[in-house]
């Protein structure tokens, strides 16, 4: 068993073609390929991800803030407490609304890479 608090892991901002805005992340659990990834993602107001796909299912749990998830067909409003499920292959988007910051728990599967 491996429990880890989020409070004992510091975040650090993450730069590059796969964000826009500032956005920092913690690495809690997925220190090898062979763990299931478990990050969180802390997004500024108006920050979020591009549009991009993953090779494996993955799970979004809203921790803070008012967050936005989208596909190419649609954009919800996410709060504290929803829990969406996005399947392999679907591009999409998540981040925070223009003005509220908003934090995101990533869970993806072993060798599932993303940030």
């Amino acid at each position: 068993m491996k429990v880890v608090r989020t409070g004992d892991v510091d975040a650090h901002e993450v730069a590059g073609n796969y964000f826009r805005g500032r956005v920092s992340i913690q690495g809690i659990i997925g220190e090898s390929e062979d763990e299931f990834r478990v990050i969180v993602v802390h997004f500024s107001p108006g920050a979020s991800s591009v549009f991009h796909t993953h090779t494996a299912d993955h799970v979004l749990y809203v921790t803070e803030g008012t967050g936005i998830v989208a596909t190419e067909r649609e954009e919800i409003t996410v709060t504290p407490g929803t829990v969406i499920h996005i399947p392999a292959g679907e591009r999409h988007r998540h981040g925070a609304t223009e003005e509220v910051t908003a934090s995101q728990i990533a869970i993806m599967p072993p060798g599932e890479t993303s940030f």
